[in-house]
């Protein structure tokens, strides 16, 4: 393994998007659709989508986080996100998973989201 294969130590074991899928564009914007309730920008841009899996039968996984694990709608995020998704034409199915490794920090969203925020 070449120092360019293996992990970066602390890294999260994250794995990598599918972003040469042709739906993978479309999955974005739709995940761009879902917004935080107390945070006015979308999910993606605030980084809580951490990876989008497409496979060669269009069902699609989404790994994502929520910006605290007490986040008063832990329960229903990951079903905006699925509705979000589903009536895409061409998905077959939709799984959202959450995940609290890594945790979210505001250095993972966008530049768009923290200007949008007063960060920049």
């Amino acid at each position: 393994m070449t120092a360019e294969q293996s992990p970066i130590e602390g890294a999260p074991l994250i794995k990598p998007s599918s972003t040469d899928h042709p739906l993978h564009e479309v999955v974005v914007e739709a995940c761009r659709s879902v917004y935080d309730p107390e945070i006015p920008v979308n999910i993606y841009d605030l980084g809580l989508v951490y990876t989008i899996e497409i496979d060669d039968e269009n069902a699609v996984r989404v790994i994502m986080t929520l910006t605290a694990p007490g986040c008063p709608v832990a329960g229903e995020m990951p079903g905006w996100v699925a509705d979000a998704i589903e009536p895409l034409p061409g998905v077959k199915q939709v799984d959202v998973d959450l995940t609290w490794d890594p945790p979210w920090g505001m250095e993972m969203m966008s530049d768009e989201a923290r200007l949008e925020l007063g960060f920049m």
